[in-house]
């Protein structure tokens, strides 16, 4: 067989076809685009989907680079193949600045761009160079500019959470994007990629033409991998990991379908595999988290806090249609940005009240999420030593050694230094929630309705369903009395499955669990 080369890290897709690198062929999304009719568009999507890659490859076509696309879709419906002069302007850079950080960084990418047209004797102001810049490639060629603007909201949202200093920033940008808008007789095609939306008022000034196509059908898998591009243009490589792991090819396909497969980007999405992770895993020909380990959520988890998200609410959510319409800045609940980033995805949709199901897309996201709220229930360092500590306990239950887990539970937090937030029984209700559900391939629910009252965790492993109630500074007796006194086994008689009580007592002086209780 031929060796199979996989673009990881690479974002530039001259290179990739030059390299003969593969390439899930995307170019039917681009021609459709740039022959609709329509002038500006916005993407977004969660990052390291292929965003830049993207940009890249509107590039190299508008440029006109026809050679590059010898076998893709595109070679067949494209007849012109004009080159236009075209502006990229990468934001990625402009992470983490300041006002007058991120103006300095506007003109150090403006610079490149002002050398290669020949600008001698650029303008002040970045919206003055900009301008500049595009009335010079006009005049120059005689032709329309391209612009292409890749994670054009980089610069603000790691301050999303701070109102004062993302007005600061987004004045910058606003400032900077204002010529989109009155050079847009000199312009033939205007792209931008971002991960959340921040409005159009406030970034993009009168720009309001704009075509937001990041919920459209006929756009959702323009990034990422569906599955039939899987199981078509990488059924090789699905083979060669299943001979490394040595599992059938159809154990192989639901291995990766569990790991990295579950996006969904409109009401009638194909199902989207994570592209960095597909590859990762391919090239590794290993099952890992490779998404979500590449880089922390610091704006996710900062945007949790300001609205006050608990672990036990992450997981299915409802947003109407008009909440996916809601910028960034005015937000009133975080699900919007939860699915703009990656984290929730589209489960479900009713066209009748347009109302969106949500969910975590899959077990990658589920543990690695968990696993990046830990240290708030268990003090910063030992969140890694607890890591350790849930996988052990899985081991345990999967052996229905559920007293076992315990006990290693009960030694771990016992390392772990008090913490003054410890006071009130929620507290321990979200600890053991993700705990539990790091255990991964478990179903696990707090706060559970039955006819007498509400069990604060059901846990469904393969084997037996777990009823546990927890209590703070009484005893694990009385936790598994209301469990009995309740009868809350009945509500769950018919899910085929043998069911173990367990009552739990924690020390509010300790942080700890105090005593339990276990009957079958």
């Amino acid at each position: 067989m031929t060796l199979r080369l996989y673009p990881l890290g690479i974002q530039t897709f001259e290179e990739i076809i030059n390299k003969n690198l593969i390439y899930i062929d995307k170019t039917e999304y681009i021609y459709q685009m740039a022959h609709s009719g329509g002038k500006h568009f916005f993407l977004g999507r969660p990052r390291r989907f292929g965003k830049s890659l993207l940009v890249s490859t509107i590039q190299s076509y508008f440029e006109g680079k026809k050679e590059l696309f010898k076998g893709l879709a595109i070679e067949k419906l494209e007849t012109e193949w004009t080159e236009y002069p075209v502006l990229h302007f990468d934001m990625s850079g402009g992470k983490h600045m300041e006002k007058e950080q991120l103006e300095r960084y506007l003109s150090f990418i403006l610079q490149d761009e002002e050398k290669r047209w020949g600008v001698e004797k650029p303008q002040v102001d970045a919206n003055n160079r900009l301008t500049e810049l595009i009335d010079t490639a006009y005049q120059k060629t005689g032709k329309q500019v391209v612009v292409l603007i890749d994670e054009y909201d980089a610069p603000m949202l790691d301050v999303a959470h701070e109102d004062k200093q993302l007005d600061v920033l987004r004045n910058v940008m606003r400032n900077f994007y204002s010529p989109l808008k009155y050079s847009e007789a000199k312009l033939r095609f205007v792209f931008l990629t971002g991960i959340t939306k921040f409005s159009q008022l406030s970034i993009f000034s009168e720009l309001n033409n704009i075509t937001n196509i990041s919920m459209y059908n006929d756009y959702a898998g323009i990034c990422g991998i569906t599955k039939e591009e899987l199981l078509t243009q990488m059924s090789e490589d699905i083979d060669e990991l299943a001979k490394a792991q040595e599992l059938t090819r159809e154990e192989t396909i639901a291995e990766l379908k569990e790991n990295y497969d579950g996006y969904h980007f409109s009401a009638k999405s194909p199902d989207v595999f994570n592209p960095f992770s597909l590859l990762n895993c391919f090239s590794t020909k290993e099952f890992g988290a490779y998404w979500f380990t590449s880089g922390t959520p610091t704006y996710l988890i900062n945007m949790m806090r300001k609205f006050k998200v608990v672990p036990t609410n992450l997981g299915k959510m409802y947003a109407k249609s008009s909440a996916f319409d809601a910028p960034t800045e005015d937000m009133t609940a975080i699900t919007p940005l939860l699915y703009q980033s990656g984290y929730l995805t589209i489960k479900g949709y009713d066209k009748f009240s347009k109302l969106y199901t949500l969910d975590l897309p899959n077990k990658e996201i589920k543990v690695g999420l968990f696993e990046s709220l830990l240290p708030n229930y268990l003090e910063g360092m030992f969140a890694q030593n607890g890591d350790v500590a849930i996988a052990q306990m899985s081991v345990l239950i999967r052996q229905d050694d559920m007293d076992g887990a315990l006990q290693l539970l009960q030694t771990f937090l016992g390392t772990v230094p008090y913490c003054n937030v410890t006071n009130y029984e929620g507290h321990y209700q979200q600890m053991l929630f993700i705990i539990f559900s790091l255990l991964t391939g478990y179903v696990v629910d707090v706060e559970v309705h039955t006819s007498n009252g509400r069990v604060d965790v059901v846990m469904l492993t393969h084997t037996r369903l777990y009823i546990i109630e927890l209590k703070l500074n009484k005893n694990a007796q009385t936790a598994l009395r209301q469990i009995n006194l309740k009868n809350y086994a009945q509500r769950f008689a018919l899910c085929g499955k043998p069911i173990t009580k367990v009552g739990i007592n924690f020390d509010s002086s300790t942080g700890n669990i105090e005593d339990w209780e276990i009957e079958e």
